[in-house]
């Protein structure tokens, strides 16, 4: 019975030292959390922005905004892409720190090789789905921009997801559902939005903790 033990302890080591050498570790749960918070709070500001009154007139209104644009408030517009760039970059430092924080910790580098392929397959998807939101927006289509960043935020974590935690994938997975969701249902595209960069976060960030930072 004592030999067994110790047979499994063996493969524990073998197998944490196997997934130390073959994925980025370093990420931290916690970072998911506040990432999310962060989301929720740029959302309910968005929201709030949007509903003060009329800022996009058209030729023929409609949910996902199809109609020729009359008339634009610009200073909406810039609000929201100032409240997404916050939001965007508060979370990257937040998800630096505790990375750094929890590399720190368990003596491991930031930086390496496995970082630098997690990173390189997260952002072509992210640069890519940018583009594509920008396109939309130049064409009008307003309402599918924030579905559709969840679809190419959900293949950037599918695509960076298989050099770190297997969670990064079903979370990837979770947003492209909740992406074509919000595509199918009229209108709805914030709060979709704020279900996946916020609740989805915190949900996955509360896990991935639980599981491998405490």
């Amino acid at each position: 019975m004592e030999e067994n033990q110790v047979t499994l302890d063996t493969l524990k080591d073998i197998k944490s030292m196997m997934e130390r050498s073959s994925r980025f570790i370093s990420l931290s749960g916690l970072s998911g959390v506040f990432s999310g918070t962060l989301a929720l709070v740029g959302a309910y500001l968005a929201h709030w922005k949007t509903n003060q009154g009329p800022w996009i007139k058209r030729a023929q209104d409609t949910d996902f905004g199809t109609g020729e644009i009359i008339s634009i408030d610009w200073s909406v517009v810039w609000f929201l892409a100032i409240d997404a760039i916050l939001v965007f970059s508060l979370s990257l430092l937040v998800a630096y720190f505790f990375s750094r924080k929890k590399a720190i910790k368990k003596g491991q580098p930031l930086w390496g090789n496995y970082s630098r392929q997690f990173l390189l397959n997260l952002s072509l998807p992210l640069l890519t789905g940018g583009v594509f939101c920008v396109i939309l927006f130049y064409h009008g289509l307003i309402g599918l921009i924030a579905p559709a960043s969840l679809i190419f935020y959900g293949l950037a974590l599918l695509n960076g997801g298989k050099f770190s935690f297997e969670e990064i994938s079903y979370l990837g997975m979770s947003e492209i559902v909740l992406g074509f969701a919000g595509l199918l249902l009229k209108g709805q595209g914030l709060l979709f939005w704020a279900l996946g960069f916020g609740v989805l976060h915190i949900v996955y960030g509360i896990l991935m903790y639980w599981r491998h930072d405490r």
